[in-house]
């Protein structure tokens, strides 16, 4: 029987701690590359921190500065959802509490953002984008299609009422289908 075979691991050094000013650099630098949320960039901050001070000091000076507000980024993340992936607004606010937004201020963007858009509307944009090189007719009268289908949207943060309304539009066999309870 063959003996398993063993590598060296390499030695990776450990990040070494930040300093209060050191850790305003990292901050900065995290914040140059992408918009964080106070949460997420606290966690980043506490990892590489000397101590948790450090952390407070640094957080308080970037909220100071006006470098980071949860409210303008989950307005600015939910309107960027919206008009560049299409989504619907249970998938914007997922993904900002994923991004550990407070939860009242993640629905306060969504329903800002998503105020004026039509779900239908919004539904349909998808579909057309998502399924572009098919019959969306022909495609939708196999029932692993629908499902397929149904999931990709609900997926995509649509409410299944209007999932389901918009599939029934492009379906010649909606009649056999009925509407489960809401569970958004």
């Amino acid at each position: 029987m063959p003996t398993k075979q063993t590598f060296p691991r390499k030695n990776r050094a450990r990040p070494a701690k930040l300093a209060e000013d050191a850790l305003w650099d990292h901050a900065l630098k995290h914040l140059s590359r992408r918009a964080h949320s106070a949460n997420e960039l606290r966690n980043k901050l506490s990892q590489r921190a000397e101590s948790p001070a450090a952390v407070t000091a640094v957080m308080q000076k970037l909220l100071e500065y006006g470098y980071t507000d949860d409210r303008k980024y989950s307005e600015a993340f939910a309107s960027t959802r919206l008009q560049n992936q299409g989504f619907g607004k249970f998938r914007v606010l997922r993904d900002l509490q994923s991004k550990r937004v407070s939860s009242n201020v993640a629905a306060e963007a969504v329903a800002k953002v998503f105020g004026g858009a039509d779900e239908k509307e919004l539904i349909e944009a998808y579909l057309a984008r998502k399924y572009r090189s098919l019959d969306l007719h022909e495609f939708l009268q196999h029932d692993k299609n629908v499902a397929s289908a149904y999931r990709r949207l609900r997926t995509a943060g649509f409410s299944s009422s209007a999932t389901l309304a918009a599939l029934k539009r492009h379906s010649r066999r909606a009649a056999d289908w009925e509407e489960p309870p809401e569970s958004d």
